[in-house]
């Protein structure tokens, strides 16, 4: 029996080394007992191959993404600040940065006249009180909350004149490409305060339903009417630009700590290394003041019986 045995394994050895297999892993019997195979008078049992084969898969894998990349041509580039060190995000890039005008007129204000002025006026107005009751003082988590509302309206405005302006075969005036500016400048915003509070879980959750409602309603909005729709941003903006200088007195009092500015901050502002919160602050207002003018502005283009695609967009107004 045992003769049996062995002369089972051998002859099972032998035809692995015939194939070619012996010689390279060696091979287990159906027991996953030791048997001897060709790899340099080394003995290796069932597991023992079974790593070695995970780990052969894994090295082709690598080397299988490698020849993607180099397939394809598209290779992770580097770039460098002026000052010769390495550019650290991949959310932008230098030459999307800027200096905000800080100088930009705070106090301008639309005074609403037409029912749909009025309207949105007062749709404003409503949707302050429960963010004033919800937050109160905690402007951190009210900055969080209000940058996830304003950074819908630029991109569901960019996005419905990118199809009109491919079922119409027209041109747009640089009206997408600036409602889009204001949208990722408002999503850096979001971007910056993230660094600064960290939402609750029923934040989280709260912003999950009101960016799903506030979406849909100005979606529907706009394709009803684009001149109620900027209007609304537009006094959306104000009610910013009133939040965010509330959130400076605080920090004037030392209610709020005035800790140093996060880097992604002073990167994307262009802001000087011993910036604090208070400057981050000053720049996001700024930005919101000059999202109110571009708002405002295309409003009035529609008022006075326009399209959007008839007067320059202002790329680049921050």
């Amino acid at each position: 029996m045992m003769m049996m045995m062995g002369r089972g394994g051998a002859n099972r050895v032998a035809v692995l080394v015939a194939k070619g297999l012996g010689s390279e892993v060696g091979a287990p019997n159906k027991w996953d007992c030791w048997v001897r195979g060709v790899y340099g008078g080394a003995v290796r049992n069932g597991s023992t191959l079974a790593v070695s084969e995970n780990n052969n898969n894994k090295e082709n894998v690598v080397k299988e993404e490698k020849e993607v990349m180099s397939y394809w041509g598209i290779k992770p580039s580097k770039i460098n600040k002026e000052d010769g060190t390495e550019w650290k995000w991949n959310c932008f890039r230098p030459w999307e940065t800027y200096k905000a005008d800080v100088s930009i007129d705070l106090k301008k204000h639309h005074a609403p006249v037409t029912f749909l002025d009025k309207m949105a006026f007062w749709t404003v107005k409503i949707l302050r009180y429960p963010t004033d009751l919800f937050f109160q003082r905690r402007y951190g988590c009210r900055a969080m909350m209000l940058e996830t509302v304003a950074a819908v309206p630029g991109m569901v405005a960019g996005m419905l004149l990118h199809f009109k302006s491919l079922r119409r075969f027209e041109h747009s005036g640089g009206w997408i490409k600036a409602l889009l500016e204001e949208a990722e400048n408002e999503r850096m915003h979001l971007m910056t305060f993230m660094e600064v509070a960290k939402p609750r879980w029923y934040e989280r959750a709260l912003v999950i339903t009101v960016q799903g409602v506030f979406f849909n309603a100005y979606f529907l909005g706009y394709l009803i009417s684009p001149k109620f729709a900027h209007r609304m941003v537009g006094y959306l903006e104000e009610e910013a630009i009133h939040s965010y200088t509330e959130f400076l007195k605080e920090l004037d009092k030392g209610n709020i700590e005035n800790v140093p500015a996060p880097a992604i901050a002073l990167d994307y502002w262009q802001l000087p290394p011993e910036s604090t919160l208070r400057d981050v602050v000053m720049v996001v207002r700024a930005d919101e003041a000059h999202h109110r003018d571009v708002n405002h502005f295309a409003s009035d283009i529609h008022y006075q019986g326009h399209e959007l695609r008839e007067a320059a967009a202002p790329i680049g107004y921050h």
